[in-house]
Order: structure tokens, then C-alpha cells, then sequence
């Protein structure tokens, strides 16, 4: 059985709101200051004013869990939900306000864009300057100080102060030391928010790499199909809370259904502040699983159903609802527009409408999708309704072998994901024969 590598104990952290923490104080500052509360002391008291309370805030409350050496956890839930606080915790940069922390072993973070640099050394010397905080010995950082600049991509710029940096130069080289550490646990905050689609493949495979030797991964990202591949196990926070904790895989779907993060269903139940003008406006629009029902993560083998519901108010026009779904990196996946139905073309009646785009199974790719609703005209072309992010769900990839992935576990790339079938004919080879047969049956059976 696995040594715990982590153990949180009972964590809470509390931050009191609007409080002014002093820095460095100047001589003419105190001398003010202790004016101003002589004043205070010496003017009469107004009944009608009261004592401001100072307001506090529990980032994290009450939040225990274990983590296994070698297991890699997922950490979700949306913004403010006390995901990078719990990380600092770990990483000893913030002390809890209750609560304890076990770690063991050498601790690898990163929260933070550029944490460690100093913005008037090169990218050389920071190198070497974020190696030593993060407990690099000398001789480790010159031996790994290649290997570091060949991942990070920024060997051009070596000689230039990161004060001249873009910031996704800056992640590309911070991610580069803190992975090179080689740290018995790994701390990782959102790294992929900030460079090209290259690099965050390098980052996961990074990672996945560092999962596969034995070490211990905590990985906040909202990149959810990154972090169900990395992450066998994932935590879901809300308000400073842990409400969740289990197989990645259930977590996401969870979270995906609960409302804390995607929805698979809007709805404009008052018709004049709904999307649209005098002519259509939009009731509603949702995600349907196979057995018809509303649902923010669907099964990748499984059809799933983009419904569109809408009233025309003014009738002699040529309306056509139209769907646009993107994958999570902004990249269209495709778009789709009502072209076989009976009212192709035809003008409607005024009335409520409800129509459906069916997305075959084993079609698209794992992954969040965003969906945007239209309803267009087309003579003359005109857009009556446009309502962006409408809805958006998650496509969960099997992990029996039945999906277009077969008994490949690593990054899949692409925007659709077919399971297309393939034929294949074997023959012996002989002396003066074709060394390339030709399938006999034909293309179009």
C-alpha cells in the first residue's frame, strides 16, 4: 500500500476584507498618524456614527483529505471557490488559520507567473536564481540548465532581462525550472491558461511524465479534458469547502451538472428581455443526452442532441436556427444550420418552435464544448438572434477500448474524434504479384 505523501488536516483560511496590512512606514507617516488619533480622542462623540466591524472571509473551511505518493489529483471548482489558497497552503507560502499540513518530501509549486524571477536579471541567470529558491543545488541546475532552456523555447532570448518577457515567455521558463526540480510532489496552478497549444502538450506530457515515475501531482486547472486525462482522482471545492472528492471522471460530471460550472440549459421564460428583436426570440436552449434528458457531460459513444427553442412573433419570414460549437481552446468544431427540416426555406407562422441537431456518437472528440444559438435569415442575410455561450457540456471519453481512442491512453488531438471503419485484405506475396491489393469491396456498400 502507498505512503501518504500529503495529508490535510481540519484546513481553514480566513482574510479580513478591506484591511490595510502596512509596509514600510515613514517618520512623517507616524507623526500623522498619531495626530490623527489625538483628534479622534479629543472631539465629541456623535451618537448617530457606530463602530465599523471589520469583515472577514473564509477562503477555505473545514477542508481534510490524503494524497497517495505517485497519485495526481485534480483540484476544480469555479473562481473564488479557494482552489490557489489551498495550494499555498501546501506550498508553505500562506500559513491556514486553523489546521495542519503533513508533506513529505522535496515540494515542486507553481501558482504563479514568474514567481521567483527578478525582472532585471536575464533568463539565464533567473534560471539559476529560481533553482536555488526552490532548493536546486548548483551542480543539479548547471547539469539540468540545458535540458530546462530546450523545453522552455526561449534559448533566443537567454541574454535578455524577463523584465522584456511576454508573460507567455515568462510561464514557458518558470514551468521549465519548476518541472526539471524533479520534486517528490508537484504543485501546478493553471499553467496551461498561459502559451501556444505546442506548449501546453508539452506541459501535460511534462506531467504525465513526472506522474508516471512515482511522484505525487495536484493540478488546478479549468481545462477539465486536460485534467480528467492527467488526474485518476479529482477534489471539487465551493465557497472554501471540499464537496466532492473521487474518480476524475465522476467529479468533472459532477461538477459539470451541479451548475457550478457549465450548463447544459438556459431558458428566457419572460419573452420581452429574452434574445432577439420584433420578429423571433429565443426561448430556451439545451444539451439532451441519449435518453433525452438535460445533461451537462454526456458519453462520447452516446448521441447527444443541441435543442433549440424559439417563438416567432412576426410571421412571413424565412427563419433558420443555426448552431456554432467550439472546443474549449476557442476552435470552431463545427457549425450546423437547419437545411433538412420541412421548413427549409419556408416562411413560418407566428408559433413556438422547438428543433434538435442530433450529434451522432463517436463523433466528437472528449472535451468541453461551447455552443452558440442563432436564428438567421437568408434572403436577405440577416442574424435576428445571437446569443454566444449559450450552453455548453462535456464529452467524457470511454476508457474501455469501444471509443475511437481503442487502448490508447495518452493526448488525442483534434476538435471530432469519428470511429471510422476501416478494411483491411492480406495476401501472401509471390514472385511477379501486385505487392499492393486492393479492398474488393466497393466504397459505396
Amino acid at each position: 500500500m502507498p505512503r501518504v505523501a500529503l495529508r490535510a488536516r481540519d484546513l481553514g483560511k480566513q482574510y479580513r476584507l478591506g484591511r490595510h496590512e502596512d509596509g514600510y512606514v515613514t517618520l512623517r507617516d507616524a507623526v500623522m498618524r498619531r495626530l490623527a488619533r489625538v483628534r479622534h480622542a479629543t472631539a465629541p462623540a456623535t451618537p448617530a456614527s457606530k463602530p465599523r466591524r471589520p469583515t472577514t472571509l473564509w477562503a477555505l473551511d473545514g477542508v481534510s483529505f490524503e494524497v497517495a505518493e505517485g497519485e495526481a489529483v485534480g483540484i476544480i471548482g469555479r473562481n473564488g471557490a479557494g482552489k490557489s489558497t489551498l495550494l499555498k497552503i501546501l506550498s508553505r507560502i500562506t500559513e491556514p488559520t486553523r489546521g495542519e499540513v503533513e508533506l513529505r518530501g522535496r515540494v515542486g509549486a507553481l501558482l504563479e507567473v514568474g514567481m521567483g524571477f527578478h525582472p532585471e536579471l536575464t533568463g539565464g541567470e533567473n534560471i539559476h536564481l529560481m533553482g536555488a529558491i526552490l532548493g536546486m543545488k548548483r551542480t543539479e541546475i548547471r547539469r539540468k540548465f540545458d535540458a530546462i532552456v530546450d523545453f522552455s523555447g526561449v534559448e533566443d532570448f537567454l541574454d535578455t532581462q524577463v523584465k522584456h518577457y511576454s508573460s507567455g515567455m515568462f510561464m514557458r521558463l518558470a514551468f521549465a525550472v519548476a518541472a526539471h526540480l524533479e520534486p517528490d510532489i508537484l504543485l501546478v496552478d493553471e499553467v496551461l491558461a498561459v502559451g501556444d497549444a505546442s506548449f501546453q502538450r508539452k506541459c501535460l506530457t511534462k506531467m504525465e511524465e513526472v506522474g508516471s515515475q512515482g511522484r505525487t501531482v495536484l493540478f488546478i486547472s479549468h481545462n477539465l479534458p486536460a485534467l480528467t486525462r492527467l488526474c485518476t482522482r479529482a477534489i471539487l471545492l465551493d465557497r472554501g469547502r471540499l464537496v466532492l472528492d473521487g474518480p476524475a471522471h465522476e467529479v468533472v460530471a459532477a461538477y459539470l451538472r451541479s451548475g457550478l460550472g457549465t450548463t447544459a440549459a438556459r431558458e428566457w421564460p419572460d419573452l420581452a428581455s429574452a434574445p432577439g428583436n420584433d420578429k423571433v426570440r429565443l426561448c430556451a436552449v439545451r444539451v439532451r443526452n441519449a435518453d433525452g434528458d438535460a445533461a451537462a457531460a454526456v458519453d462520447i459513444r452516446r448521441r447527444v442532441a443541441l435543442e433549440v427553442d424559439f417563438e416567432v412573433l412576426q410571421e412571413g419570414h424565412r427563419l433558420v436556427p443555426n448552431l456554432h460549437v467550439f472546443n474549449e481552446e476557442g476552435v470552431c468544431a463545427f457549425v450546423t444550420s437547419e437545411v433538412d427540416s420541412p421548413w427549409h426555406l419556408r416562411a413560418r407562422p407566428r408559433g413556438r418552435y422547438v428543433t434538435r441537431a442530433i450529434i451522432p456518437g463517436n463523433f466528437l472528440a472528449e472535451g468541453t464544448y461551447i455552443v452558440t444559438a442563432l436564428i438567421s435569415t437568408m434572403d436577405p442575410v440577416a442574424v435576428h438572434v445571437q446569443e454566444r455561450d449559450a450552453v455548453a457540456f462535456q464529452v467524457i471519453d470511454s476508457l474501455e477500448g469501444d471509443s475511437a481512442r481503442g487502448d490508447y491512453g495518452g493526448p488525442f488531438p483534434g476538435a471530432v474524434r469519428p470511429l471510422f471503419k476501416w478494411e483491411t485484405v492480406v495476401s501472401p506475396l509471390s514472385v511477379g504479384s501486385d505487392p499492393a491489393p486492393k479492398p474488393t469491396a466497393s466504397l459505396d456498400s
